[in-house]
């Protein structure tokens, strides 16, 4: 078992000094397209923002989790809804269609000791809740936000910055 260092203080500033989005131009039009498929109003932005916000914790970002955290909050979602997050399982704040996100997210991200990560149980119970351009949409939900987790881990913007200028 890897054992992680314990620091009293994690520098406040980020580990790639530039903005890989202005190393990297062409970024724009992905992400521009990338929030345009997940925007098109199949899937409740509540239901994106939760399910961006599970990513975040599941892979460790605190970027990623300070920002989602702040976007729920920004939209007026409960104190309840969000820290609950992490142990939705047993949490009475979540939908039926809400739950199926966040197995899906869970699915998706972490693997799985019986193989297959999204087994046709769990594609089932989520395809119950969604109509298939939801559906479809709901899986590019998760895949735009794990576009973004190599960035989040490898260049470690600042947490708590401004979302469009997490390098200032």
């Amino acid at each position: 078992m890897e054992t992680r260092e314990i620091t009293a203080e994690v520098p406040m500033v980020p580990r790639m000094p530039e903005d890989p989005a202005e190393l990297v131009r062409e970024l724009a039009e992905v992400s521009a397209a990338l929030f345009k498929v997940t925007g098109n109003g199949s899937v409740p932005r509540s239901t994106i923002m939760l399910v961006q916000l599970r990513a975040g914790q599941i892979v460790g970002s605190t970027y990623l989790t300070v920002l989602h955290t702040g976007f729920l909050r920004k939209a007026g979602e409960s104190e309840e809804r969000i820290t609950s997050v992490a142990s939705w399982q047993d949490s009475p704040y979540f939908n039926g269609a809400e739950r199926a996100a966040l197995a899906l997210v869970e699915a998706v991200l972490q693997p799985s000791a019986g193989g297959e990560r999204v087994s046709d149980e769990l594609y089932a119970q989520a395809a119950a809740h969604y109509e298939s351009k939801a559906f479809a949409t709901l899986m590019f939900v998760i895949g735009q936000v794990n576009f973004f987790i190599p960035v989040a881990l490898i260049a470690k913007p600042v947490p708590g910055r401004s979302f469009t200028d997490p390098w200032a």
